[in-house]
């Protein structure tokens, strides 16, 4: 048998009296709020990280593959001090809820300041370096409406290895002019933070469709018999017998990638995956000072849709597989997408170009897997030294063959 427990004691005589139970808890809720949202404005408005080296004053940058910062002068180290935080997913859903009306092309600027010499820029870009010192220029404000960035792969291959990347891709490229394995180094190498969004959704799919099974008959057809008759052979035709087919399929899509930015080409930057997503950590100044950071200009919304047009291709393999037999056609398909989360991640990249006969050309290093891509000119007079090879080659096994059928 429960005790019901003794009242709670009431307030000092002449005091006010107790809120009721439901009443306390939001008053609870409000404060909460109130005291996140003041910390979020104190982050907003901090100063950047100081990237003044305390030795020399020289310029500190972040040291690909470590935690550290260093001087780009002495060569000495700074450790980061790492955040006690975790990459957070975000509800989509509750994001469209609050900006429906906020597009990225109507965000402010951010304003950069120079942790050397004061100077403040402003720009789209979340980092960069001060055009009048060289020194580091971080953001030390998040415009209203703008998607922080949750998390960040930080380089893991630095210049130099990056040159000796670019120089091999230079060197094992067919067809290139022999002058340009003479090319060692590049006129321009910028280490570039490239924004990406990553999707997650658990989908629900209903399709429609029809599953092709194959069966044979036997068929007689008349052919030459090679020496100016004829003669009938049988073979077998192969039909298909097609039946509808329904049902449903489930899938759960984790980390699902989109370009945030139109400024490189998608089928590029593509070529350059996949990102290594598990070297991820949570965003903090220190791993861009020292680099240039691109603000997405691709908007959640519009990202969101190409994640699910990727996801659908995935969906419909799955439905493919759920029909069966030797053939499949998908007449309808009804994708529910529950509880879509997402996140703006940077990932690093060095951005390469060299000059060659007076034209400019550009190569991408993943800065996380050290992939290479990126455009190249042609020598055509190798072209058509292989072309006019081929040629010979396939003329000589020409002429075996028709020697061989006149003999």
């Amino acid at each position: 048998m429960s005790e019901t427990p003794p009242p709670l004691p009431g307030p000092p005589a002449g005091g006010p009296p107790p809120l009721p139970p439901q009443q306390a808890d939001d008053l609870a809720d409000d404060l909460a709020d109130d005291l996140a949202d003041d910390l979020a404005d104190d982050l907003a408005g901090r100063t950047p990280t100081s990237a003044v080296c305390p030795n020399c004053g020289g310029q500190l940058a972040y040291e690909p593959g470590t935690d550290k910062l260093r001087c780009e002068s002495c060569g000495s180290q700074q450790t980061i001090v790492l955040k006690d935080a975790q990459i957070q997913e975000h509800s989509f859903n509750d994001w469209e809820a609050r900006n429906t009306n906020t597009l990225v092309s109507l965000v402010a600027d951010h304003e950069l300041r120079c942790s050397n010499c004061g100077a403040v820029s402003v720009t789209s870009e979340l980092s960069s370096k001060c055009q009048f010192c060289g020194g580091a220029l971080v953001a030390t404000d998040v415009p209203e409406g703008l998607v922080e960035p949750e998390g960040i792969i930080p380089f893991h291959i630095d210049r130099k290895q990056a040159r000796a990347a670019f120089g091999n891709w230079i060197s094992s490229r067919r067809f290139a002019p022999n002058a340009l394995k003479q090319v060692g180094s590049t006129e321009g190498l910028t280490g570039t933070y490239l924004p990406h969004w990553t999707f997650d959704a658990a989908t629900e799919s209903d399709y429609e469709g029809q599953r092709g099974d194959y069966y044979y008959t036997t068929e007689t057809r008349t052919v030459s018999d090679g020496q100016g008759g004829t003669r009938t052979e049988t073979y077998q035709q192969r039909h298909t017998a097609w039946r509808h087919a329904s049902g449903h399929v489930s899938r759960f899509f984790d980390d699902v990638v989109v370009l945030g930015s139109h400024a490189l080409d998608p089928k590029k930057v593509q070529k350059m995956g996949p990102w290594q997503l598990g070297e991820a950590k949570p965003f903090q100044e220190e791993f861009i000072t020292g680099y240039s950071t691109v603000r997405y200009d691709v908007d959640p919304v519009v990202g969101a849709e190409q994640a699910r047009q990727q996801m659908v291709e995935v969906i419909k393999d799955d439905v493919r597989h759920d029909i069966g037999g030797d053939e499949q056609r998908i007449s309808g398909l009804n994708v529910t997408y529950n509880n879509p989360t997402f996140k703006l991640l940077l990932m690093p990249l060095w951005i390469a170009t060299y000059l060659y006969q007076g034209q400019t050309w550009q190569v991408m290093v993943n800065a996380n897997t050290g992939e290479v891509v990126g455009d190249r000119p042609y020598s055509a007079v190798k072209i058509a030294f292989a072309v006019l090879a081929a040629l010979i080659v396939i003329g000589a096994i020409v002429g075996v063959v028709l020697a061989t059928r006149n003999r």
